[in-house]
């Protein structure tokens, strides 16, 4: 075989917790391949401080963890995938356990600690100080570099889907992927009976954002041109306090601050979040976004401010040593002194459509974690139920697999990518412009504030931008920043379009011409043109005569 060409049993894109996860899961009894954009610990499960949200106390329950996940959502979650998801959070976390993650215990030992977040009304967050996405990750990465079924390609960047005629089914199924091999500057092909995609969300899309550089929306652009349809684009949470600083522009500062008693205060030093939440501090995230938000805007204030500085020295230290160690590192002791915070694109709520075992629209193709719309999150996620959804959701997905495992075929052969027609770019500031562009006006225009008026600029740029996208695309050799640019634009597309078709005001949706919020909840789903679970002719093979 050519060393472009690649074979194998699932391929997973994407490294975070719900890809390694999955390919954990699958490899006793497949040969699985997953793909990494840069290096392995550059996703956004890396840098999740909070915690994972599970029914872990006597004093919790299923019910209780329904109930906040749906009230969080505004009406749009699915009960029954919220009822899926929860019920399993114990059984989740366990298998993590039985993995080897050292999650933070009580003061006794005996127990795990369990902190509150936003939206929850009981402490059920279980964590690892305030680096759980580090020691999950970290586990998970140890436990696929050993198992000897599951090959880890770092530096990979998909490019696109494949998908040929399924004669069974009288469908397209998806067939692998091209992908573009960034340390030898050339696309591969990776054929498969299954993929998974688990690229993450979209949050670099926007200029301020808490996700690292990797987030760019990948998987929901590669599935919308392959014929998925995808739904509530719309609700992009942004996280109310990220690090206001110009050495740490995507920092995040866990909502498990504000958890353990830390108030937000105006530059002035007074309280304000009274004014806009019973809740105050732990009101879902939307809220508070948009209550920073307001009063920035109200003061002309660059920041606003978080202060834990009343709490022991020794408990801040204990429970946040990132968080400590970082502020420090830039000059701020955060027990003596507030940290400077603005909000920031931090999750994207909306994503591909798939059912209750991550299959999507097209045949084989499966899409878990964030860049997927399994109806768990609504209007607006709750507070760490990211990652529980990952592991949920790659269980059941693997179950799925593992299941049509021995009755699909490996597909037919694949093309070489063609680079004939192509040069190298003599001028890549094209990219850079476009990119920064892009991200501004989605700032500017589709931010957390929205207006008929912004929205209808940002449609207008977003045009102008693919035309010249497609035409660089066209007429040069592929590379990681113009693959990204390409799929930011596709998702800053399907954002625009699911905004200016919600006619109210819901969750992380937020219109200045629609304040109300309708009475129907209804999903805002967009259906591509190549619609992929729709009948297609496939030529039969001719009889013996």
């Amino acid at each position: 075989m050519n060393s472009t060409q690649h074979q194998c049993d699932v391929l997973v894109i994407g490294s975070g917790a719900a890809g390694l996860s999955i390919a954990l899961h699958l490899a006793s009894s497949a040969k699985v391949a997953v793909l990494s954009k840069g290096s392995l610990q550059e996703g956004s499960t890396w840098h999740a401080q909070g915690g994972i949200a599970a029914v872990l106390d006597s004093g919790d329950s299923v019910d209780a963890h329904v109930k906040d996940t749906l009230a969080a959502g505004a009406g749009l979650c699915h009960p029954e995938a919220v009822n899926f998801t929860v019920a399993q959070s114990k059984q989740a976390i366990e298998w993590l356990i039985d993995l080897g993650v050292s999650f933070t215990r009580s003061g006794s030992g005996e127990s795990y600690h369990l902190t509150r977040e936003g939206g929850h009304s009981h402490r059920r967050i279980i964590h690892s100080a305030d680096a759980t996405g580090k020691a999950v990750h970290s586990t998970l990465i140890d436990k696929a570099e050993n198992h000897p079924n599951i090959e880890l390609k770092q530096n990979y960047t998909a490019l696109d889907l494949l998908s040929q005629p399924d004669a069974a089914s009288g469908r397209r199924r998806c067939a692998g992927a091209y992908v573009y091999n960034n340390t030898n500057d050339r696309v591969e092909s990776f054929s498969a009976r299954f993929v998974v995609l688990a690229t993450g969300g979209a949050s670099k899309v926007y200029l301020y954002s808490s996700n690292p550089e990797t987030a760019s929306g990948d998987g929901i652009a590669m599935a919308w041109r392959a014929g998925c349809r995808v739904a509530n684009m719309e609700f992009n949470q942004f996280h109310p306090t990220c690090l206001y600083h110009p050495s740490a522009n995507t920092f995040l500062i866990t909502e498990a601050l504000r958890g353990e008693g830390a108030k937000l205060k105006l530059p002035n030093g007074e309280e304000f979040m009274q004014r806009f939440h019973a809740q105050k501090e732990l009101a879902p995230r939307d809220v508070v976004a948009r209550a920073i938000d307001y009063e920035m805007k109200r003061l002309g204030a660059d920041c606003l401010f978080l202060d834990i500085s009343h709490k022991e020295p020794g408990f801040i230290k204990n429970h946040f040593p990132t968080v400590y160690k970082r502020c420090f590192e830039l000059g701020i002791d955060i027990t003596q002194e507030p940290i400077p915070v603005v909000p920031a694109a931090h999750y994207t709520c909306g994503g591909v459509v798939v059912n209750a075992e991550g299959q999507t629209d097209l045949s084989n193709l499966y899409t878990i974690g964030e860049a997927s719309f399994t109806g768990l999150h609504g209007a607006n996620r709750m507070a760490s139920n990211s990652l529980l959804e990952c592991l949920v959701y790659a269980r059941s997905a693997a179950k799925s697999i593992l299941s049509k495992l021995d009755t699909v075929e490996q597909c037919g052969p694949i093309r070489e990518w063609d680079e004939s027609r192509v040069t190298n770019s003599d001028e890549d500031v094209v990219i850079s412009h476009n990119w920064d562009e892009l991200r501004r006006f989605m700032w500017d225009y589709v931010g957390i504030v929205r207006t008929h008026k912004r929205l209808e600029r940002a449609a207008n740029r977003i045009k102008l931008l693919q035309k010249e996208i497609y035409e660089y695309y066209s007429n040069y050799k592929v590379g990681n920043d113009l693959i990204e640019l390409r799929n930011l634009a596709t998702v800053a597309e399907l954002i625009i379009r699911s905004a200016k078709l919600r006619k109210e005001s819901r969750g992380l949706h937020y219109s200045l011409d629609y304040p109300d919020t309708s009475e129907l909840a209804t999903d805002t789903v967009l259906v591509p043109k190549n619609l992929a679970d729709q009948q297609v002719f496939v030529r039969q093979p001719e009889q013996n005569v």
